[in-house]
């Protein structure tokens, strides 16, 4: 047996001993080392069950309740028939993203577009808050030696951001607004700042999440309450409007801000997953010929982008961490202080086998 933690439904979140997972063919199995607790975690503790299935999975044929964890790095315990390019010991981020192969998106390799698609912590498979977790040979992406376990747990979200910017027009001196200053929006500035964003302007309404976007790499930082956001970004550049922005907020005066302050031809990426539909005010995209585009987790490759950026120095996620717990410390010192003391907290990581 081993120790795992699983949902069971809203606010219910059980430290329990479950059955060892067996490693089969094409698979490889995982000794889980750090697991960063996400947002979609917390809205699922808080307000569960929205993504973990309540009826079988397509794919995974599992429900509630389910292992948690899908931001995570581990260490190879045993490889399965079939795979030879994975070695046991090596140091591994796991890529969670479920996916079936067959649907027209998977045919296309836009996997977290796969229309029956899930996650590892979420949707089945285990999870990362686990002492062993079996997952498919595709989701392992080699640590490199000068990447630390504690970062290759922050791989995940940090590869979102890096995929909305691949998706993105950005390129290299532009002038970017990131509205939101969540963990989502801090690795949208961290990215932008490694790829050579020459103005990173962070919108966000807590002063604490301010002053994180400002230790992260944004060149200005704007209160929306008290500033002018539309006028105050048009000034910094140059009175033309940002280039692109990022949502990564979810909320309509931030979305109705960013449509006016990008430049004509510009673009807005949304990142947020909103919980209430929105409005767009079309004439603000028609007469500026200005885009909208929508954006979800990664793709292949995004991975190892993300670690390489890592390993060159380039992206330094570390300030991310503001706390390490362990697994049986998951609701008191883990999910509680991210949703009651969000000023104070980016990433707290559990460890559960340092």
């Amino acid at each position: 047996m081993m120790k795992a933690v699983r949902f069971h439904g809203q606010k219910d979140i059980r430290l329990e001993d479950i059955e060892i997972p067996k490693c089969g063919k094409g698979q490889v199995k995982v000794k889980p080392a750090y697991v960063g607790i996400c947002g979609t975690d917390l809205h699922e503790y808080d307000d569960g069950a929205n993504i973990i299935p309540t009826t079988p999975h397509p794919i995974t044929k599992e429900k509630a309740p389910l292992t948690l964890g899908h931001e995570f790095s581990g260490v190879v315990e045993e490889v399965g028939e079939d795979v030879t390019d994975v070695k046991i010991g090596q140091r591994v981020s796991v890529q969670p993203i479920i996916y079936d192969g067959t649907c027209g998106a998977c045919r296309d390799g836009l996997i977290n577009c796969c229309d029956n698609n899930g996650f590892i912590g979420l949707s089945g498979w285990g999870g990362g808050l686990s002492e062993h977790v079996v997952v498919p040979r595709a989701a392992i992406y080699e640590i490199p030696d000068s990447v630390s376990m504690e970062l290759g747990a922050l791989v995940e979200p940090l590869s979102v951001a890096w995929h909305s910017i691949n998706v993105s027009p950005f390129k290299k001196g532009d002038a970017v607004l990131v509205l939101g200053g969540g963990p989502i929006g801090l690795a949208v500035i961290q990215c932008l700042k490694a790829r050579g964003a020459e103005k990173i302007i962070a919108s966000e309404v807590s002063p604490g999440r301010r002053a994180f976007t400002k230790q992260l790499g944004a060149h200005y930082t704007l209160d929306p309450t008290t500033d002018d956001v539309v006028a105050r970004v048009r000034e910094i550049c140059g009175g033309v409007g940002a280039d692109v922005a990022f949502d990564a907020a979810g909320v309509q005066v931030g979305l109705d801000q960013a449509l006016k302050a990008i430049r004509a031809q510009g673009t807005l990426v949304n990142i947020a997953v909103w919980n209430k539909p929105a409005q767009l005010q079309m004439n603000d995209l028609v007469f500026r010929e200005k885009k909208y585009v929508g954006v979800t987790t990664f793709v292949q490759g995004d991975f190892r982008e993300v670690l390489d950026a890592i390993a060159s120095g380039n992206l330094k996620p570390e300030p991310m961490i503001t706390g390490k717990i362990q697994m049986d410390e998951i609701v008191e010192k883990g999910f509680k202080p991210l949703v009651e003391e969000k000023d104070k907290h980016v990433k707290i990581l559990v460890e559960v086998s340092p």
